[in-house]
């Protein structure tokens, strides 16, 4: 809906499927992995260690959406077990292969850690700024912005000369069925096939000739041949109306988007005007002091 503006982004990339795989992998690497709550229910075991509904709702975090659409169910639980069963019998190589012990290791470890810390911090916090109170008065304040726009409804012939739209304009004026002559004879591949309907649309989606002539007519009828790059089209109206403001269910998904995303964006702006960066790794300019 173009009345709600694009909020800005955050200033850091929330890549959480990559947090989620490289913190699983590096933890159990590290054997950072921890006690099995008593109410995560275990699902499976690989070399005696258990894999747990935990587990695989953090796999699908991480690797939901590269599953294809048609796989059921069932599929997708065996191949997320499979996944966490490699990912744990890697882990447990690489503890063998010493790479616990790597400070890069750790210093991965510590760095996704933190990583998911912001991202859950930040779906945390800012759902307490997605209210229905909030939610309303967005909604409420965006619908007052809109500049009513008129819409027409018009069905059309697409002809490539003159000729053959005079003959075409001829039948419909005639008598014949608008829908019929054009599902006949329209070149027009979107709407031919649907007997030219072109739907609803405002003025600004038809190039220029097209909307100037038929935001000039009246329902039920039909246009003089007009020429566009396109070719000569036939235009009937069908019908015009004042384009209807989405109502709130259609676009709650969006408001909600919106202001998730600024919520995000404002946390992140205030912790950075609080914290202290100090650059240690360029050099201020000459007779300048070297400002944090």
């Amino acid at each position: 809906m173009t009345a709600f503006p694009h909020p800005p982004r955050t200033m850091l990339s929330l890549a959480r499927g990559l947090a989620v795989a490289s913190v699983l992998a590096l933890a159990a690497a590290t054997g950072a992995s921890a006690q099995t709550p008593a109410t995560d229910k275990v699902v499976a075991k690989v070399d005696g260690m258990p894999i747990t509904e935990k587990d695989l709702e953090i796999a699908l975090e991480d690797v939901g959406q590269s599953l294809p659409p048609q796989v059921t169910d069932q599929q997708k639980r065996d191949y997320l077990v499979s996944y966490v069963a490699d990912l744990k019998l890697m882990a447990k190589m690489a503890r063998e292969a010493k790479l616990d012990a790597n400070p890069d290791v750790e210093r991965k470890v510590a760095f996704f850690r933190d990583k998911l810390l912001l991202d859950d911090y930040l779906a945390q916090e800012s759902k307490k700024a997605v209210t229905p109170e909030a939610m309303r008065k967005l909604y409420d304040d965006s619908v007052k912005s809109i500049t009513p726009e008129q819409e027409v409804h018009a069905r059309h012939i697409l002809v490539p000369t003159e000729d053959e739209a005079k003959k075409a304009q001829a039948r419909v004026k005639g008598g014949e069925d608008f829908a019929k002559v054009a599902a006949e004879l329209s070149k027009d591949p979107g709407s031919g096939k649907e007997g030219g309907d072109l739907g609803w649309f405002t003025k600004d989606r038809m190039v220029p000739e097209f909307a100037d002539a038929a935001f000039k007519m009246k329902p039920g009828e039909i246009s003089d041949p007009v020429k566009s790059q396109f070719g000569w089209h036939v235009i009937k109206v069908e019908e015009t109306r004042t384009k209807p403001v989405p109502s709130f269910d259609d676009v709650k998904e969006q408001v909600s988007q919106y202001l998730t995303r600024k919520a995000q964006n404002d946390i992140i702006t205030a912790v950075r005007a609080k914290g202290k960066i100090e650059r240690l790794d360029t050099e201020a300019p000459a007779g300048e002091a070297k400002k944090p």
